[in-house]
C-alpha cells in the first residue's frame, strides 16, 4: 500500500500525517495548527541527496540556496569544497535549469541533470533532461523534439557519446553531440510498456526505471510489461469542468490475472533483438529484478504469482546460455526488499554484487531469523554471512572484505549498524557508538571508508553527519536541526516510554506511550490509539514524536502505538509471517486484546478510547471498532481498505495467497464483513482521486453500513491522492476536522 513509502515514512519519522492541531492558543508553550500548517514556524532541515563518485573518496550535493542552483564536489576525508558544475552554467536562454536530480556518466566528465519534471503516479519521474560537458564546459539539451517533460530515466551509456531514455513507453538513444536520435522500439502503446513498469510493479516492487545499459554499451537490457488484458478502474474528475471526466488506470485487482513481464537484450548499432526464454506463463510469474554482472552476464530475479518462490537465472547474450544459480522458497511468501525503518533505495531490487563479481548476496529468512547469505554465481554454493540469534534489519554498504549492515538484537524499537566479514568468519561488531540511542541509518561510500549517518530518537529530531565507517568519526554534521531543537525547547514537552504488553493470548508487543502535559497518575485520561499493523509498517519505534502527538499530549490525551504480529519489527521470522493468509484477522485480536490489557492502567479512561489510522492503519481502525466496540468508542479512518477483494494483486496476493483458492480468508480479514456491528463513532476520509486505494473502498463500505442503519460520518476529499495533500488548504482542513471530530466525541475533562 501508499503507507509502505511515503506515509509509513511521514509516520514513523513524525513528520506530515503526525501533525494535528486544535483551536487557537495564545501559548507560547501549546501549538495550535496555525503554527503547524500555516507558518513555517516549525521546519526542519533535511539532507539533500549526495552521490557519490571516485569511489567514495569524494561526492557532490546540489547547493539550491536562495542564490545558488549549483553542484559542488566534496572530498570526504578533508571537507574540501570546490565548485563541480557553476550556477552560470545552468541556464538556457537566460532561465536557470533547476537541478531535481543528476548523475554522472562513467568517467566522471559528464553531468546529466534531471529538471522540469512530472508526476508518474508515486513519484516525478518524467521530466527534462540536460547534459552539461565538465571538459567543454558546454550544456544541451536531450530529447528536445521532444514535448516537455516527457523523458523518463536518460543515461550515458559507457562510452559517454550516447544517452538513452523512455519517451512515450519506447527506447530512444541520443547522440548528444550531433542530435542524432535513434528510436530502439516502436511497439509501446502503453498496453505494452518498454523501459518502465505499470501501476502495480512500480507500487509493490518499486519498480520505475526499466533498462540498463551492458558494462560494455554493446546492449540495452529492458523490460517489456504487457498490460493489453489488465482490467481499467476509473477514477472521476468532478470537479476541472462542468462535465465529469473520466481518469483511466490499469489496476490488477487481487484475483485477476497480472500483467505479463519479459526480458529483452537491444544492440543500439545493428538493432538486433533477443528475449530472454525465462521458463513460466508470463503472467503467472513476476520479473521484479534484472542487472548486469559484467558485459556478458546478466542476472535476472523471477517470482512466482504467489511470491513464495524467488529464482535467480543468469543469461550469457554471447551463447545464449540461460542457468538457474538460486532458489528460495517459504511456505508463506518471499521478500525482495524487506520492510523496515532503516531500509534506503526502496525499489532498488539489484543483489549486492561481491567477490569481484563472482557472486551475490541475498537477505533470507528461512531460519528462525532474517540473515545474509553469499551465492556463488558459477556453482550455486551457499555460505552464511551471519548467523547470529538475531535479525538482520537492511543492509547498509560492502566494502572489499566486509558488508554492513543494521541490527538491534535487544531492542526492536531502534536499529545499529553493524559488520561482518564477508566470509562469515572472523567477530561481527557494532559500529554504532552508545550515545546515539535510536534510530540510526547509514548511507555507506562505495570504497565502505565513508557513510552519511542520519540519527533520530523519540528525544532528539533527525541529525546527520559525514564519519569515517571503521572509527564512527564525526568529519562534518551536515544536518544539525538546532534552530528546530531551540523552537521545540519553547513547548510543554510531554514524557515518553516505551513498554511491552502481553495479551490474554500471551503474545507480547511493543508500545510507545506518550503522556499529557503534567500528567498525574490518580486522574483519568482519553487515550488515542494510533495503529498500521500490516506487514509494512511498525509505529513503536524510537524516533523523533511529531507535532501532533505533542499537541495532543498538550491537551491532554495519552497517545499509545502498538506493534501487532506481522509487522515488520526485529522479533524473528516466526514473527513477521504469522500473518500470512491473516490480515486482518491476527493483527486486529493482537492490537485488540493489547489495547484491553493495557487500558487497565488506572489513569487510562475506558470509556474515552479512540483509534485512528492511514491506509493499512484505515483498516486495521475499522476492523478494531466493529470487532472490539467495547474497547473502542471512536474511530477515525483514512484511506482504508474495507473489502481486501478490491486491492492490488501484487500486495493483496503476496500476504493472502489467491481468492481463487482461500476465499474465506479474504472475506473473514475485510473489515466490510463487520460492519454491522459498528456502534461507536466512525469518520470515514477519502480521496476521491486516490489511485491506490480505490474510493470505490469507501463507497462499499458506506452501502454497507447504510443497509444496517448504521451512523457513521464521511469526508470526501475530491481529486487527492492516497496522501490527500493536493490542493490549498487541504491538510489544514483535513486535520481540523478529525481534530474536531476526536474531540468532540473523545473528550478531554
Amino acid at each position: 500500500m501508499f503507507l509502505k513509502k511515503f506515509l509509513v515514512t511521514a509516520l514513523l519519522l513524525g513528520i506530515g500525517i503526525n501533525q494535528i492541531a486544535f483551536s487557537q492558543q495564545a501559548e507560547p508553550s501549546l501549538l495550535t495548527l496555525e503554527r503547524i500548517y500555516a507558518s513555517n514556524e516549525f521546519r526542519q532541515e533535511r539532507q539533500a541527496p549526495i552521490q557519490w563518485i571516485e569511489n567514495g573518496n569524494a561526492y557532490v550535493t546540489v547547493d539550491d540556496s536562495s542564490d545558488g542552483n549549483e553542484l559542488i564536489r566534496w572530498e570526504s576525508a578533508t571537507q574540501k569544497k570546490s565548485v563541480f558544475v557553476p550556477k552560470a552554467a545552468l541556464k538556457s536562454n537566460g532561465k536557470v535549469i533547476e537541478i531535481e536530480s543528476f548523475s554522472l556518466s562513467q568517467d566522471g566528465s559528464k553531468v546529466l541533470i534531471f529538471t522540469n519534471s512530472s508526476r508518474v503516479w508515486r513519484s516525478n519521474t518524467k521530466g527534462d533532461f540536460w547534459v552539461y560537458d565538465l571538459t567543454t564546459k558546454k550544456l544541451s539539451q536531450v530529447g528536445k523534439q521532444f514535448e516537455p517533460s516527457s523523458l523518463l530515466f536518460a543515461k550515458f551509456d559507457p562510452d559517454n557519446q550516447f544517452v538513452a531514455y523512455v519517451q512515450g513507453f519506447n527506447l530512444y538513444r541520443e547522440n548528444f553531440s550531433t542530435g542524432k536520435i535513434d528510436q530502439l522500439t516502436s511497439d509501446g502503446t502503453g498496453k505494452i510498456i518498454n523501459g518502465t513498469f505499470d501501476w502495480a510493479y512500480e507500487e509493490e516492487f518499486g519498480k520505475r526505471d526499466g533498462f540498463a545499459w551492458s558494462p560494455s554499451g554493446d546492449w540495452i537490457s529492458y523490460w517489456q510489461i504487457d498490460a493489453s488484458e489488465i482490467g481499467t478502474f476509473y477514477m472521476i474528475n468532478n470537479t476541472d469542468s462542468i462535465y465529469s471526466k473520466p481518469i483511466p488506470l490499469q489496476y490488477p485487482k487481487v484475483g485477476q490475472t497480472p500483467a505479463g513481464a519479459k526480458i529483452g537484450l537491444i544492440n543500439p548499432e545493428t538493432k538486433q533483438q533477443l528475449w530472454i526464454p525465462i521458463p513460466g506463463p508470463e503472467t503467472e510469474n513476476y520479473l521484479p529484478g534484472m542487472q548486469w554482472i559484467n558485459s556478458d552476464l546478466l542476472l535476472i530475479q523471477q517470482m512466482n504469482r504467489k511470491q513464495n518462490q524467488l529464482l535467480v537465472w543468469t543469461y550469457k547474450p554471447s551463447t545464449k546460455d540461460l542457468k538457474k544459480v538460486y532458489t528460495e522458497t517459504e511456505k508463506t511468501w518471499v521478500d525482495l526488499g524487506y520492510p523496515d525503518i532503516s531500509a534506503n533505495g526502496w525499489g532498488n531490487n539489484d543483489l549486492k554484487i561481491v567477490d569481484s563479481g563472482k557472486a551475490f548476496l541475498r537477505m533470507t529468512e528461512n531460519g528462525n531469523w532474517r540473515h545474509i547469505i553469499k551465492v556463488n554465481l558459477e556453482s550455486g554454493k551457499i555460505e552464511a554471512v551471519t548467523e547470529e540469534s538475531y535479525d538482520v534489519a537492511s543492509f547498509a554498504g560492502l566494502s572489499a572484505n566486509q558488508v554492513y549492515y543494521i541490527a538491534s538484537p535487544t531492542n526492536p524499537t531502534q536499529r545499529y549498524l553493524y559488520e561482518s566479514s564477508l566470509t562469515g568468519k572472523g567477530k561481527t561488531q557494532r559500529l554504532t557508538p552508545a550515545n546515539f540511542e535510536g534510530v540510526n541509518t547509514y548511507d555507506v561510500s562505495p570504497n565502505g571508508r565513508f557513510a552519511l549517518h542520519s540519527h533520530q530518537s523519540v528525544h532528539e529530531p533527525l541529525t546527520v553527519r559525514l564519519i569515517e565507517v571503521a572509527s564512527h568519526k564525526t568529519l562534518k554534521t551536515l544536518v544539525e536541526n538546532s534552530a528546530y531543537k531551540t523552537k521545540l525547547a519553547t513547548l510543554a514537552q510531554p514524557e515518553i516510554k516505551f513498554t511491552t504488553v502481553t495479551t490474554s493470548e500471551g503474545v507480547t508487543m511493543d508500545a510507545r506511550i506518550i503522556y499529557p502535559i503534567g500528567f498525574d497518575e490518580s486522574k483519568k485520561f482519553p487515550v488515542l490509539f494510533h495503529v498500521y499493523s500490516e506487514p509494512w509498517g511498525a509505529v513503536a519505534i524510537d524516533t523523533q514524536v511529531g507535532l501532533f502527538n505533542l499537541m495532543l499530549a498538550q491537551k491532554g490525551y495519552v497517545i499509545i502505538d502498538m506493534d501487532n504480529r506481522g509487522t515488520p519489527t526485529l522479533k524473528g521470522s516466526a514473527w513477521r509471517k504469522s500473518i500470512y493468509r491473516n490480515i486482518g484477522k491476527i493483527n486486529a485480536q493482537d492490537q485488540g486484546l493489547a489495547a484491553k490489557e493495557i487500558l487497565k492502567l488506572p489513569y487510562l479512561d475506558e470509556s474515552r478510547v479512540a483509534v485512528w489510522g492511514w491506509s493499512g492503519g484505515g483498516s486495521m481502525t475499522l476492523n478494531l471498532l466493529f470487532k472490539f466496540p467495547e474497547v473502542y468508542q471512536t474511530g477515525i479512518s483514512v484511506a482504508s481498505v474495507s473489502n481486501q477483494l478490491i486491492y492490488d494483486n501484487i500486495y493483496q496476493e503476496r500476504y493472502m495467497g489467491l481468492p481463487q483458492e482461500n476465499m474465506e480468508d479474504f472475506v473473514s480479514g475485510s473489515p466490510i464483513t463487520y460492519a454491522k456491528n459498528l456502534k461507536g463513532n466512525l469518520l470515514l476520509i477519502h480521496g476521491t482521486g486516490d489511485d491506490n486505494v480505490h474510493y470505490q473502498s469507501a463507497e462499499l463500505l458506506i452501502n454497507e453500513l447504510v443497509k444496517h442503519n448504521k451512523q457513521f460520518q464521511v469526508m470526501p476529499y475530491p481529486n487527492r491522492s492516497h496522501g490527500i495533500y493536493e490542493g490549498a488548504g487541504t491538510s489544514l482542513h483535513l486535520y481540523t476536522l478529525m481534530t474536531n471530530y476526536l474531540m468532540r466525541n473523545t473528550p478531554v475533562n
